[in-house]
């Protein structure tokens, strides 16, 4: 057996069927608690998209999609013509959400001390600096997650649009940069409260596209600490949600 063999051999084949989460981050996951274990040590190469998109039955797009979201993360890095391998860690590329599960409330609350003053503070920025082409852009995801609401479908993406293209507006590159580096876990809260809402509170659904409305109406007003106020009641609130479904489970 090859050590790309053995390696791809070591990987927990069926734990994507096990869980419910977005499979890019799943696959993150996996591969993640690989490097964690050792079973994917500081210079090996991991196995090739066509051998990974093989062991968890997904497309090309898939493993792509969770390969950049480690090479965001420092753990691997692509070599020109040989590979992606898992490189060393240092102080700088070493924090991100370790084992982050909205299941668990714990880890769901900590999580939310991070992201509510990250999030309310760049809405905040965003009422002073957002121009047309922003206010566009956030509206273009609020009229997309009202279509979701009327088709039944989950809006996550739209969701996370939402509050990606506020982020944005403020045109500051650290902000920008530092939320994308927590893309994922960000991904993963919007994605576990929309869908816990709809199949067990679909009566709030309205509810939460009211708080997104209102955040929208404060940055077109260009009113910094409205705007503020808004962005962190919903972001509360959403994590009230997710909770209102961890009660009862």
């Amino acid at each position: 057996m090859t050590e790309n063999n053995r390696i791809s051999a070591d990987l927990p084949r069926g734990r994507l069927q096990r869980r419910s989460g977005h499979l890019p981050e799943e696959i993150a996951k996996d591969l993640i608690e690989g490097i964690a274990s050792g079973s994917l040590p500081v210079g090996a190469r991991l196995p090739s998209e066509r051998d990974l998109c093989a062991h968890y039955l997904v497309s090309r797009a898939v493993v792509r999609e969770a390969l950049s979201q480690l090479k965001s993360d420092g753990l691997v890095a692509a070599r020109a013509g040989s590979g992606v391998y898992v490189i060393e860690q240092d102080a700088t590329n070493a924090f991100r959400f370790q084992n982050f599960s909205v299941s668990n409330l714990t880890s769901l609350q900590e999580a939310m001390e991070l992201l509510i003053p990250i999030e309310v503070a760049a809405t905040r920025i965003a009422a002073r600096r957002r121009n047309a082409e922003d206010l566009k852009k956030i509206r273009r995801a609020l009229v997309g997650m009202e279509y979701a609401i009327a088709s039944d479908q989950l809006g996550d993406e739209e969701d996370y649009a939402f509050h990606q293209a506020i982020v944005e507006a403020t045109h500051n590159q650290h902000f920008i940069s530092l939320c994308k580096h927590l893309e994922a876990s960000a991904r993963n809260i919007i994605r576990q409260a929309r869908n816990n809402t709809r199949v067990h509170h679909e009566n709030l659904l309205e509810a939460v596209q009211e708080e997104h409305k209102a955040i929208f109406e404060e940055l077109k007003n260009g009113d910094e600490a409205a705007a503020a106020k808004a962005a962190e009641r919903h972001l509360v609130n959403a994590g009230s949600r997710i909770q209102l479904y961890l009660d009862v489970m």
